[in-house]
């Protein structure tokens, strides 16, 4: 039996912990630039604003409404995950972290108190951490899903027994189901396949030759055969992006360096956290997609040598960006791609490898640790720029409550 733990409205939830005053009210959480809604709580989806809309479609929308607006906080959203991860890896050990804000979990060993069990969990959390969480509970990963979809609206837990499957595939769309893409689900229309119960009944050769494997499973899943076991091991990395879209256009070379430089810094801080270094790097540039003449340069670069030190690759990243730079071009967004990932432990040296090369491990822990203590950017490399012009709007970001020390919440006990 497999359980899927979800948190609801994630972002908002996030934001209602540290502020309850915004318990019942309308809230919104914005992406970077404050661009797009990402994260809506239940009372500005039933006033029907999308997911993914621009946030200055629904401005009239937020003023009539008194809807409560915040920019993107990761940092509150990445470390309030890892609390609700931490505590459901205390309560049921075998765990598969899907998202950030989803968790699949083996409830084999509670076949006797699913419900009991889900719940324990469901109060453990919100009791812990303030997160309310939604489970489903079902013999299969697909399953769990259509019955975490169906526990959002009820009580909050639901064991999807055999009885009640069918009457939950009917009123399933098949771009609903997990895994099925738009794409997919438009097939899946043609072949006059529109709901769960029908994917579920379809003939397994037939969907074998018409898509793939892939399909198979699922539709296997749906019938309550479980074909796609806990991944407890996640795959070894393969590349690392970092990449913002700007809070002004940026139109100068100089300008361009700046963002390339910062963000493979933040892509090398990842790298040495996770312990691996990167052997070839990609930046590329993009203009404003809605005008004409939408470019999307990028330029390559092999490294001689693995590495994760900051220096070298922001060395390279700028040779990028002044092969990929066009005068009079407006550029909105820039980003650096790192491949070639493995264990900095293992890094084959060369004939070329110099004892500052040694000295240069150090230097980076050294500068980590500062900023660690700090701030980032506390302690930068000058080719990052000081005051940074182009760097996002995030104008209405809440605190970093649990992860700055001038950001604890302070409580008037009077």
């Amino acid at each position: 039996m497999f359980a899927l733990v979800d948190c609801n409205n994630f972002y908002v939830s996030c934001e209602r912990v540290f502020n309850p005053k915004l318990q019942g009210r309308p809230v919104v959480v914005l992406s970077n630039n404050d661009g797009c809604v990402v994260a809506r709580s239940q009372e500005v989806k039933a006033l029907g604003v999308p997911m993914g809309i621009p946030f200055f479609k629904i401005k009239d929308l937020v003023a009539v409404h008194h809807i409560q607006v915040f920019s993107s906080n990761y940092a509150l959203y990445g470390d309030m995950s890892r609390r609700v991860m931490q505590i459901l890896a205390d309560l049921c050990p075998d765990l598969e972290v899907y998202s950030i804000d989803e968790a699949f979990l083996d409830f084999s060993g509670f076949q006797s108190q699913l419900l009991e069990h889900g719940q324990v969990i469901r109060q453990t959390v919100l009791q812990w951490t303030g997160i309310p969480v939604s489970i489903g509970v079902a013999s299969t990963k697909v399953l769990a899903k259509v019955a975490n979809r169906i526990a959002k609206q009820q009580a909050g837990v639901l064991v999807l027994a055999p009885t009640m499957i069918g009457s939950a595939l009917d009123c399933l769309a098949v771009e609903d189901i997990w895994g099925i893409s738009t794409r997919w689900g438009g097939r899946l229309r043609s072949l006059n396949i529109t709901t769960a119960a029908e994917l579920r009944d379809a003939d397994l050769a037939m969907i074998r030759q018409q898509f793939n494997v892939v399909m198979e499973r699922i539709v296997r899943e749906l019938r309550g055969e479980s074909c796609l076991p806990l991944e407890a091991i996640s795959s070894p990395q393969q590349c690392l992006v970092v990449s913002r879209s700007f809070g002004q256009p940026v139109t100068t070379l100089s300008e361009l360096k700046q963002t390339v430089a910062t963000y493979v810094s933040r892509a090398a801080e990842k790298l040495r956290r996770r312990g691996l270094t990167a052997t070839y790097l990609t930046v590329f540039a993009r203009t404003n997609r809605f005008q004409d003449n939408y470019e999307s340069p990028s330029a390559s670069l092999s490294l001689l040598r693995a590495t994760n030190h900051t220096g070298m690759l922001i060395g390279g990243a700028l040779r990028c960006a002044e092969a990929i730079y066009q005068t009079g071009r407006s550029y909105r967004k820039a980003g650096v791609m790192l491949q070639g990932l493995g264990s900095e432990r293992a890094i084959q040296q060369t004939l070329f490898d110099s004892l500052d090369d040694e000295k240069g491990g150090a230097l980076m822990a050294t500068l980590d640790g500062i900023n660690h203590r700090f701030g980032r950017h506390t302690l930068r490399y000058a080719a990052m720029g000081l005051e940074q012009p182009w760097a996002i709007r995030c104008c209405q970001r809440s605190p970093q409550y649990t992860t700055q020390w001038s950001s604890l919440l302070t409580i008037n006990a009077s």
